[in-house]
């Protein structure tokens, strides 16, 4: 029989709290996994094209823009994880700022973005394991299995099955892999950005252009409209840092050392998306024609089509599985937020008893890692066999999600600590002036985000009753939450009266 105890626990990092494995990740580590789950290669190959599209040359000016809101509301995760280093993280801090049920939704907000993510890079990791297989073998009917919709679904649900298998094994088994894989991709990643540099101007790349530094001023975007859309492009590039703070109960020093690694991972994020974004506009442009970054034929996976003509046809592989290896990375790292924040909401009473299990050998949220994976390939397979187009739309409602469970956190954030912004200026700026900002900005984004999403044009272009399907999806995953909520109030009142997790809770601890 499980017996809820509730006591303090000090940020050790031995994973008493919920029976995970502590110490089991360092700074480097911690640091490598948030990396991972962002992704950056498969999010440059997506993305480099669509943003240049949007606002030109001053691409790299956008990835700056987008970084800003993510850095303020990495203090706010910080400051949060110093008081309450728990594996819950937004779904735990926002319940004791602002109540269960804002918390109960933020946290559900995480759940679903991660569910749709991994759908999505399962997907991704598919499309270049073939195109990967038939570069190798020089033969195009190799990279053409990944066309046949039964052969994709197979492959996909096996890439699933194997992330799913090593995140169950534990912290140690995710780290060893994301380690290499990491490795890998910030080192191609470098080659590619030397050798677009040394070749940009020479005859053989006709739409290159000279590099200006005007690139980096936000403010030279022609419009308000496309800054915007950048801005929430190049938001998404940066979503999955906060797995550092995620894993913070099986991290070593678990009340400081996850606020670092986020920090130290979004600075290699916004140096790689920088050096990266301003080579390729170097050596081909932003323009639609040729190898230009916004030609619509190939904006949508640009590494595929600069790989050869940048890194030539031995090294320009590599690039391929840099990408590959990225999607693959990810795929298995995003598995960690979503099963501790499920662990989380099950141990305090929010979730059915169940997923609070951890395995007794590998210390891991054995029952929510497996009902994770299960979920995404369910999802996967049934928006595949119904409609492209709504796999599509639920991608794009992904930043919906994104902004709403983070902006919710940082405004917890300054909530939380009010009584102490007054204490210092230091706790003014971090623990109010600069969460407020980031939730602000985010905020906006979500709003504007929710206009745009009415269109039909937005997204696939499909509609549901003359709105946009994005929106539908969107809105309908956010509400599907809500009557999930209603559900869980009548089989767990305790919660929702606040009385197993509010303000004056310390760490429940989980003793058998």
């Amino acid at each position: 029989m499980t017996q809820l105890d509730v006591r303090p626990q000090e940020g050790t990092g031995k994973g008493e709290g919920k029976g995970l494995g502590g110490n089991s990740v360092g700074l480097l580590g911690s640091a490598v996994i948030g990396v991972s789950t962002v992704a950056p290669v498969y999010c440059l190959t997506s993305t480099l094209g669509s943003t240049a599209g949007e606002v030109g040359l001053q691409m790299p000016a956008v990835f700056l823009a987008g970084f800003l809101p993510m850095l303020l509301v990495a203090f706010a995760y910080r400051e949060l994880n110093k008081v309450m280093p728990d594996c819950g993280t937004s779904f735990t801090w926002t319940v004791k700022a602002f109540g269960p049920r804002v918390g109960w939704m933020c946290g559900w907000g995480l759940v679903i973005a991660t569910i749709i993510v991994l759908s999505n890079l399962a997907g991704v990791a598919t499309s270049y394991f073939w195109l990967l297989a038939g570069e190798i073998t020089d033969n195009s009917a190799v990279a053409d299995l990944d066309g046949n919709k039964a052969v994709h679904i197979v492959t996909c649900l096996v890439l699933i099955a194997a992330a799913t298998a090593i995140s169950y094994r534990g912290m140690t088994a995710t780290k060893g892999v994301q380690y290499t894989l990491v490795g890998l991709q910030l080192v191609v990643l470098a080659v590619f950005v030397v050798m677009a540099v040394a070749k940009a101007g020479s005859a053989d790349f006709p739409t290159s252009v000279d590099f200006s530094w005007s690139w980096l001023n936000p403010f030279s975007v022609q419009s308000f409209g496309a800054f915007t859309a950048g801005l929430s492009l190049s938001i998404f590039m940066y979503w999955g840092w906060d797995t550092c703070l995620t894993a913070n109960e099986e991290t070593i020093g678990s009340d400081k050392t996850p606020g670092r690694a986020a920090l130290i991972a979004m600075v290699v994020l916004v140096g790689s998306y920088l050096a990266t974004g301003v080579a390729a506009q170097m050596i081909v442009g932003s323009g639609g024609k040729g190898l230009g970054l916004a030609n619509p034929e190939t904006s949508d996976n640009v590494f595929a089509a600069l790989a050869g003509p940048v890194m030539g046809p031995t090294l320009g592989i590599l690039l391929f599985v840099a990408v590959l290896a990225s999607a693959a990375a990810s795929l298995q790292t995003t598995f960690i937020p979503v099963a501790r924040t499920v662990l989380a909401m099950s141990t305090y009473e929010a979730l059915p008893a169940s997923y609070a299990r951890v395995h007794p050998r590998f210390k891991t949220p054995g029952r929510a890692t497996v009902t994770a994976g299960v979920s995404t390939a369910v999802f996967y397979t049934v928006m595949t066999l119904v409609s492209e187009h709504v796999l599509v739309d639920t991608i794009y409602a992904l930043g919906l999600m994104i902004c709403f469970y983070y902006a919710l956190t940082a405004f917890a954030c300054a909530w939380y600590f009010k009584a102490e912004l007054r204490s210092s200026p230091r706790d003014f700026a971090f623990k109010g002036l600069f969460p407020a900002l980031g939730g602000l900005l985010l905020s906006a984004v979500f709003v504007k985000t929710l206009v745009d999403m009415w269109n039909p044009e937005y997204g696939s272009g499909s509609s549901v009753f003359g709105v946009g399907s994005v929106f539908v999806i969107g809105v309908g995953l956010l509400l599907i939450g809500f009557l999930i909520m209603l559900v869980m109030s009548r089989r767990s009142p305790a919660f929702f009266r606040g009385e197993v997790l509010n303000r004056e809770t310390a760490v429940l601890v989980v003793e058998e």
